[in-house]
């Protein structure tokens, strides 16, 4: 354990690159998986049709790919803010067709008589998806969420193949320098994984739990 001891300073920063990765990403995925769902249950039918096949074909690409296409192409067309905000991009657009799905799902667990109600005394599309329909849909599928980003957060180490220094980043650097420590280093690294993962289960339980009770 003393090769993770002695390049703890350099761990610390890749699990900085790690969390801002995340927080970034998520939060960008969020936004973004919300505007998919609501276009996914829109009432125009181009809205829906888009939405439809940027979560498949988004969903059904493999992340390596994604990120590939950000680091490459992108800079191709001239577009060039640096690998981290390009990683950051690709991650979101990753992880938001998943966001988009399971707040879709909730959507549909909310009752069409919710909606009818709202509609009925005057709201529009889009004021009834905003003050009726998502909060409680959101309410429902806070568990799932949680599980993407934890999803997300393990997705992250992909990005330490392109040009990215995050926390397997970190391992790989100084793995290349004490190789007679890989298996302590990687063990090292799996606890700064678990110090977002497991608080995040946790949370994931209870307010699961809370939501069944509310039901």
């Amino acid at each position: 354990m003393d090769a993770v001891i002695e390049n703890l300073p350099k761990l610390l920063d890749g699990f900085r690159g790690t969390l801002i990765l995340l927080l970034l990403a998520g939060s960008g995925a969020f936004i973004v998986g919300v505007i998919i769902a609501a276009m996914r249950i829109s009432p125009v039918a181009s809205f829906r049709g888009f939405a439809t096949v940027y979560t498949e074909i988004v969903r059904n690409a493999p992340l390596t790919l994604v990120l590939f296409f950000c680091a490459t192409l992108l800079p191709y067309l001239q577009f060039q803010p640096g690998y981290f905000p390009l990683a950051v991009i690709g991650l979101t657009v990753y992880t938001s067709p998943f966001i988009a799905e399971a707040l879709r799902s909730g959507v549909n667990g909310v009752p069409v008589g919710q909606a009818e109600a709202a509609r009925s005394v005057g709201l529009t599309f889009g004021q009834t998806l905003s003050y009726v329909v998502m909060p409680q849909a959101v309410r429902m599928v806070i568990p799932p969420l949680i599980n993407v980003f934890i999803a997300l957060t393990k997705n992250t180490s992909v990005a330490g193949a392109f040009f990215v220094f995050e926390l397997f980043a970190s391992a790989r650097q100084i793995t290349n320098v004490r190789g007679d420590a890989v298996l302590a280093i990687l063990l090292g690294v799996a606890a700064f994984y678990l110090l977002i993962t497991i608080p995040l289960g946790i949370l994931a339980g209870r307010v699961e739990r809370r939501v069944a009770v509310l039901r």
